[in-house]
């Protein structure tokens, strides 16, 4: 069986597909729900260095913190950034999946299917009505 690992905002509509998508492939996964539970600083950076993208990339843009400190102004280090993911974890962007076949930030959630080891077990619509799989398990798009 697989290990895979999913950093999860239950409230999120993306990361409940996502990890509904692992389950799909027969994988009950590890669930951090790192808005509570944080990654440490050493394992933000090793994730973020692992996805191939830029810290900028990791930042999510769309809630309160991220205006109120200022964080679209080009003057923070990267250092800093990670730092403020860390105080305020809801800039962390999600879901971020781990798998043998590599790391990902799963935007959309059907990414999460180019890292999962093991096929879709069966059809998989996401909670808008999307198709993402047929019934055999085979991407539609």
């Amino acid at each position: 069986m697989s290990k895979i690992t999913i950093y999860h905002n239950p409230d999120c509509g993306t990361s409940r597909n996502t990890l509904e998508m692992i389950r799909n492939s027969g994988v009950e996964p590890t669930i951090i729900y790192y808005l509570d539970t944080p990654p440490l600083y050493d394992e933000l950076v090793k994730l973020i260095a692992d996805m191939r993208i830029s810290v900028r990339a990791a930042l999510r843009k769309n809630v309160e913190p991220y205006e109120k400190l200022g964080l679209a102004e080009d003057r923070f280090t990267d250092a800093q950034l990670i730092n403020f993911m860390l105080q305020y974890p809801i800039l962390i962007n999600r879901p971020i999946v781990v798998t043998s076949l590599g790391t990902l930030l799963c935007r959309p959630s059907e990414a999460v299917l180019d890292i999962l080891p093991d096929a879709q077990k069966g059809a998989f619509t996401k909670e808008d009505g999307e198709k993402v799989t047929n019934e055999k398990g085979q991407k539609l798009n």
